[in-house]
């Protein structure tokens, strides 16, 4: 055991960003042995417009949950590799609309098979005697309700 591992939840933080690295990665690896062109990192906005259709880039921030600056890079890929079109809105012509481009949508329909599978399969990882996802679902809320940083100036200050 390494002492990362041993620090518990002291290094919460850094276990969870090495156990999404290692999904991230084998996630590559599963798409590329389908032979799909395809970045994890794009997953939120592609699955987001899959489901929303057309979305501001404020929409999309809020739905994927990425500050605007990362949302705004993660499009500009997506528009350089033809995945999505911008367009301005008719009825605000500061606001752009995002949709899913043809290269866009016919990628989807590549990639709703090996959904399933990697749903499956993650299904398996995260269904241990303390359930992954539920666990997490829980901090998340808790983390809404107060942030990490509010809880540590309000035991600051209290002491």
């Amino acid at each position: 055991m390494n002492v990362i591992n041993e620090s518990g939840i002291l290094a919460i933080s850094t276990r969870l960003q090495r156990l999404s690295e290692q999904l991230r990665k084998d996630g590559a690896l599963i798409y590329k042995a389908f032979d799909i062109d395809f970045e994890p990192k794009w997953f939120p906005v592609i699955f987001t417009l899959h489901h929303k259709q057309i979305l501001s880039v404020v929409e999309i921030a809020n739905e994927i949950g990425y500050t605007h600056p990362s949302t705004i890079s993660l499009l500009k890929e997506l528009e350089k590799q033809k995945m999505i079109i911008s367009r301005k809105d008719k009825l605000d012509e500061r606001k752009r609309l995002i949709e899913l481009a043809p290269k866009g949508l016919e990628l989807i329909e590549k990639m709703k098979p090996v959904w399933e599978l990697i749903a499956t399969v993650l299904g398996e990882i995260a269904d241990n005697q303390n359930h992954l996802l539920k666990a997490i679902d829980e901090a998340e809320e808790k983390i809404a309700n107060q942030s990490f940083f509010q809880r540590a100036l309000q035991l600051k200050n209290a002491k």
